[in-house]
């Protein structure tokens, strides 16, 4: 595995959106190019639909 994330990705991300499928795939697309969830996922409701949270990172940075 390379030691930084593809395309000048950063080393933390937090990905955020609506519980939905778009949102599902966004966290399986960056688990395929190696990311790995990082903590439990957050989820609130806006008074009109659930938005989630989940913090991912590159497996190099994670603390020894």
């Amino acid at each position: 595995m390379t030691t930084i994330p593809p395309d000048n990705l950063p080393t933390y991300r937090l990905l955020t959106g609506p519980d939905d499928a778009a949102f599902c795939k966004r966290v399986s697309e960056a688990l395929a190019l190696g990311y790995q969830l990082y903590g439990s996922p957050a989820a609130t409701f806006n008074g009109e639909r659930v938005i989630v949270a989940q913090a991912i990172i590159w497996p190099s940075a994670k603390p020894a």
